[in-house]
């Protein structure tokens, strides 16, 4: 109770102090605290970012969820081994392509690969992470402000007669330089007040005319020519005119404060908003040069037109511009002239338009000199396009209608990385065999969603990452991969291979190939001759019913992950044998929805094993040393087993059959079915 006593009288003496200094204090100054603090209350994530005193980029870890069964009991699958992430388990289909690589929406991104998966976020791959930062918006002087789809920031609702239309604007500093100047504006504010404040006291007293009159009009100015300057007085003199925005801050204080004078006075602060510094004009609109059509929008050498209902390319001569969004708009034709505005194009997105092939000049992109990337996912092209720039790094024709692939087709673009052309009807029939050979430089190629019935011939050595899902292939030849040692991912899901079409020779020798995908197949072994260099295999959603003895014994260093779910594996599949060279090696097995009645043997041999899923077989006991070896329980490596919806009873569970596993909330036993 004395406590409480002496705490409330604290507290109204602090109030009563407070009130004291706020009534000597001019109205002025009293509007400015207001300000400084509704700001700093208001807005944590800019005061700890002042703090901190730089950005910090968020680490983005995918997030463990189980798979989506359909009808057909396929999984939707995620291309990430959860393993590296402590305390998350991993997910079906764990395919992590080459070391350093990151996954991002069922895109594998290379090693220090930048992209912005949506508005506002811009992501970085390092060494297997992905690292995400939020963009920060720059305060609008506008009264009314709105979002244009696709966009993050918002803009003027009327940006012809707040700001000039210019396509040339300088590069805005970041938000913590912002910060930092209008920080240092409002101390430069406050100290010139009170400094000002001590003056018109002397001056009082004097009766001199005001220093704080020179920002005046003429008829209204006392004139100080010929005299004396006071201390002080030429350095305010030069400060003012540095600073227009303050040459009416001390306008008498019986004003409204919705004059004109008085908002600029206050432009600085404004709750947990910061203005960019006066003293940074926006270039003007030089003569020449069209603005933006409606609906678009500019960001620092980027021009969006996301969804603004074009039907062509706006006229725009721009030469600073380094990237244009067209996307999601009618745009049907591309004219020879469309891009002469824009010589220094790096990035150009054309997706989910109507562009037609004809409607494509000859001489459209020959101009871009400097193209690296460019998009044309989503539209109606037959071919591609003639005469693209020998700089493109990147092209993207995914989801159109393209039925051939000449020799000529690809041409000139010895530096292409990435090629993707999913979705749409190529075959071994209408790609010639030495279209590819061009591509010097090649490692990235996805040709999923067409109509191949064998692995496409004359593949670039370059190559690094084979995507071929969803086709018709059969088999796999003994020529198919004879150029491309340096493949390390291929991906052959969703096809009609079955084991007995695949050659003895196909991969066998193949030193850099670590992952295969031939989920969803007709597969009824595990294939023999894998390549001696794999660590990842994912066979799930096949008819496998057994795993050969010592099919994995000739692998160096050895297969880590091995993904077997959704097959039609028995007790009599599987021996001591099978695993036979992936004892001191593998590290997550994957062996649910099958149809097993026991633990398989050789578990407790494995002892790099991490994760063990036998969820949805037939089990019905499990016996002491089935899992754990009670000797060598200090060694074990395994922290996540699943066995729920078997036909366990788990109160007859031996309390020893768990003792390798570091945590007993890493044992997931519950539901079982009761037959």
């Amino acid at each position: 109770m004395k406590f409480s006593s002496l705490y409330c009288f604290l507290l109204l003496l602090v109030i009563q102090t407070d009130f004291g200094q706020n009534e000597e204090t001019s109205r002025k100054e009293r509007r400015k605290m207001y300000y400084r603090r509704q700001r700093k209350s208001s807005s944590p994530i800019h005061r700890s970012s002042r703090q901190l005193g730089i950005q910090q980029m968020r680490i983005v870890t995918p997030a463990a969820t189980l798979p989506m069964v359909n009808l057909d009991y396929s999984t939707e699958e995620k291309f990430e081994s959860f393993l590296r992430f402590p305390g998350v388990e991993a997910s079906y289909n764990v395919l992590p392509g080459k070391k350093g690589h990151c996954l991002a929406n069922g895109m594998i991104m290379y090693n220090k690969a930048v992209w912005s998966p949506e508005p506002c976020t811009t992501c970085l791959c390092s060494n297997g992470r992905v690292l995400c930062d939020e963009t920060k918006c720059h305060p609008q002087m506008c009264p009314q402000t709105v979002t244009l789809e696709g966009e993050c920031c918002p803009v003027c609702s009327d940006t012809e007669q707040r700001e000039p239309t210019s396509l040339l604007h300088k590069q805005q500093p970041s938000p913590w330089v912002e910060m930092h100047q209008a920080l240092r504006k409002e101390e430069l504010q406050f100290e010139e007040e009170e400094e000002i404040k001590q003056d018109e006291d002397r001056e009082q007293k004097e009766k001199i005319p005001r220093p704080g009159d020179w920002g005046r009009p003429p008829n209204e100015r006392q004139s100080r020519e010929g005299g004396e300057q006071r201390p002080g007085e030429k350095g305010r003199q030069a400060h003012q005119h540095r600073n227009p925005a303050r040459e009416n801050e001390n306008e008498d204080e019986d004003e409204d404060e919705d004059e004109d004078e008085d908002e600029d006075d206050d432009d600085a602060v404004r709750g947990d908003m910061f203005r960019m510094p006066s003293q940074l004009p926006i270039p003007a609109t030089p003569r020449g040069i069209p603005p933006l059509p409606s609906r678009c929008s500019l960001s620092y050498k980027t021009i969006s037109c996301i969804s603004a209902d074009l039907t062509q390319i706006p006229p725009l001569t721009a030469p600073e511009i380094t990237s244009l969004e067209l996307i999601g708009n009618s745009i049907t034709s591309i004219p020879d002239e469309a891009f002469n505005g824009l010589p220094n194009l790096e990035r150009l997105d054309l997706s989910r338009n109507n562009i037609t092939s004809s409607g494509i000049g000859p001489k459209a992109f020959k101009l871009l000199k400097k193209l690296m990337r460019l998009n044309m996912d989503g539209n109606n092209l037959v071919a591609i396009p003639s005469e693209l720039p020998s700089t493109l790094e990147e092209l993207k024709i995914n989801e159109n209608n393209l039925q051939v692939i000449d020799e000529e087709s690809l041409s000139d673009l010895n530096q292409l990385a990435t090629l993707e052309l999913e979705g749409n009807s190529l075959s071994e029939t209408n790609v010639n065999s030495l279209a590819f050979k061009p591509l010097k430089s090649l490692s990235y190629l996805r040709l999923g969603r067409n109509k191949f019935r064998i692995i496409p011939q004359g593949l670039p050595a370059s190559i690094e990452e084979l995507y071929l899902e969803n086709n018709q292939i059969e088999e796999i030849t003994e020529i198919s991969f004879n150029h491309t040692r340096k493949i390390n991912v291929i991906v052959l899901r969703y096809n009609k291979i079955e084991e007995n079409r695949i050659a003895s020779l196909a991969w066998i020798n193949q030193e850099n190939l670590e992952s295969i995908d031939l989920s969803y197949n007709k597969l009824y072994h595990v294939p023999s001759y894998l390549p001696k260099s794999l660590l990842h295999l994912v066979l799930i959603g096949n008819q496998i019913e057994r795993i050969p003895g010592f099919v994995f014994g000739h692998m160096e260093p050895g297969l880590e992950y091995l993904y077997l779910s959704f097959n039609k594996l028995v007790d009599d599949g599987i021996d001591q044998v099978s695993f036979y060279g992936a004892y001191h090696s593998l590290r997550e097995l994957f062996l649910d929805h099958n149809e097993l009645k026991s633990i398989p043997p050789g578990i407790p041999e494995m002892k790099a094993l991490h994760f063990l899923r036998l969820n949805n077989n037939k089990i019905r006991n499990i016996l002491p040393e089935q899992i754990c070896n009670s000797e060598e329980d200090g060694d074990s490596t395994l922290e996540h087993l699943h066995l729920e919806n078997n036909y366990i009873k788990t109160r007859e569970i031996s309390p020893y059959a768990f003792s390798c596993i570091r945590s007993y909330s890493s044992v997931v036993l519950k539901p079982q079915n009761i037959k």
